[in-house]
């Protein structure tokens, strides 16, 4: 007869105790944190001085423009990191160990994502602070500015499940690195970088409407103030809200999946 293991701690507790983990796996290895910021901070630079010249924006500065977009869409690069860890904590037999323990299931892929969410707070504060070095400035007021920090947060947490997923169905943590730059191409098809009414007509009608678009908008809705109204058509809240509809129903689709595919071991 197969005995089945009750959980003896609630599921706050093990993802809390889990997300330690993985933090001080974080902290013990800093060429993780290292890479990943010197990377960022490469990529913003090229961004802003190889392409700023040769993009226009009617109304405001590229690099206001582009700052927003580059922030909202690190959380996209942080995930790569996210996916390659999962996928080597498998081939360690470290999850084995966590699935014979008897504590919830939902709680170790919990305790990944709110580590990587911290690591992607430091990521993008990093990112902002290179930003504004580069030329970047508020024209929103700083509480808005705060919303907008938060909200890149809230949508790295929503990704972090997408990128578990893939470090669980992945097989290795290089195959893992390679099936996460498939999501890259939708930072491209997005706001991010160029004003959307710039794009073929065909490719408007998908950039207008995905995820990355409204996170991007939201930010820049929030850090630009008055002056987002001449790009964007609508106001900050329309965004605020689109965003966050988009992050709850990331979560509300990745979370089961990845834990059940978890649980199917």
């Amino acid at each position: 007869m197969t005995t089945i293991a009750v959980p003896t701690t609630s599921l706050p507790e093990a993802s809390l105790t889990v997300a330690r983990r993985n933090i001080f796996k974080f902290a013990r290895t800093p060429q993780l944190i290292v890479v990943g910021t010197i990377q960022g901070a490469m990529f913003l630079l090229i961004f802003r001085y190889v392409f700023g010249g040769a993009i226009a924006v009617r109304g405001i500065p590229y690099v206001d423009f582009l700052i927003p977009g580059f922030i909202t869409t690190g959380v996209l690069f942080a995930g790569t990191a996210a996916a390659s860890g999962v996928a080597e904590d498998l081939e360690q037999g470290f999850i084995d160990r966590l699935r014979s323990l008897p504590i919830p299931r939902g709680s170790v892929l919990a305790g990944r994502s709110l580590a990587d969410t911290v690591f992607l707070t430091w990521n993008t504060a990093v990112t902002a602070a290179v930003g504004f070095a580069v030329g970047f400035r508020l024209h929103g007021s700083p509480q808005a500015a705060l919303a907008a920090f938060g909200l890149c947060i809230v949508f790295g947490f929503a990704f972090s499940w997408l990128f578990i997923l893939i470090g669980l169905v992945s097989g290795s943590a290089q195959a893992a690195q390679g099936m996460s730059l498939m999501v890259f191409p939708l930072t491209f098809v997005s706001s991010a970088y160029v004003p959307v009414r710039t794009l073929p007509s065909w490719l408007r009608a998908v950039a207008q409407h995905q995820p990355i678009t409204y996170m991007v908008d939201a930010v820049r809705a929030l850090t630009l103030g008055d002056k987002a109204n001449v790009v964007l058509g609508h106001s900050a809240g329309h965004f605020v809200v689109w965003s966050l509809v988009w992050s709850a129903g990331l979560v509300a689709v990745l979370a089961p999946l990845a834990i059940a595919r978890y649980q199917r071991g």
